[in-house]
């Protein structure tokens, strides 16, 4: 199974900093849907692992989440792709759990539910505890330059790929699903197979 685990906030919709409270403050970053669905056709499995604060604070509740993604999977749908589950966790940054990125208890609860090698499988998102998270359970690291990734500079980026080896940094998912679509398009013409079940050449 090839799966990969995206961050939600930054990474696929517009991040806030009074967090994303309602389904119409739920904002697609542009291209974000589409690569999805791009690397859905690709053969990969997509899941979500978010850190929802705004739960435990109190600023929605499950029903307002459930409806943010309602709306995230009716516009996926609309463009050929899908998320096969939400991962997250409810708390706040002192509730000291062990599901709040940058700890790897969504990571680790992944992992069970599909049996797959975490070593396999790629975690993408826009904040370095996303990354940690990650990496923490095996995962390879990917930085999307959107949400607080926007915000690095370049000094800031260098180091986060010291704190965090191995970590390719990408403009957004739409280029990170370039970039791993074109390496699997290039891995499998090196073996004499054919990429007609990958996704389109841009």
């Amino acid at each position: 199974m090839k799966l990969i685990i995206l961050d939600r906030d930054g990474t696929i919709n517009e991040d806030r900093d009074d967090y994303v409270k309602s389904p119409d403050e739920w904002i697609p970053i542009p291209g974000a849907l589409e690569a999805i669905a791009r690397l859905n056709h690709a053969g990969w499995h997509t899941v979500i692992a978010s850190n929802q604060g705004g739960l435990g604070r109190g600023l929605f509740d499950m029903a307002t989440l459930n409806a943010m993604h309602l709306k995230m999977n009716q516009m996926l749908a609309k463009v050929g792709g899908r998320i096969d589950a939400v991962f997250f966790c409810p708390h706040t940054a002192d509730e000291g759990c062990e599901c709040r990125k940058p700890q790897p208890g969504l990571f680790a609860q992944i992992g069970e539910r599909y049996g797959v090698d975490l070593a396999e499988v790629h975690v993408v998102g826009d904040r370095i505890g996303d990354l940690q998270a990650g990496v923490a359970v095996g995962c390879r690291p990917h930085l999307v330059r959107t949400g607080k990734g926007a915000r690095l500079d370049e000094t800031q980026i260098e180091q986060l790929c010291l704190d965090v080896p191995g970590t390719q940094v990408h403009a957004d998912l739409a280029a990170f699903a370039e970039s791993l679509t074109r390496a699997e398009r290039l891995a499998r013409g090196s073996q004499g197979t054919s990429d007609s079940d990958f996704g389109r050449h841009s």
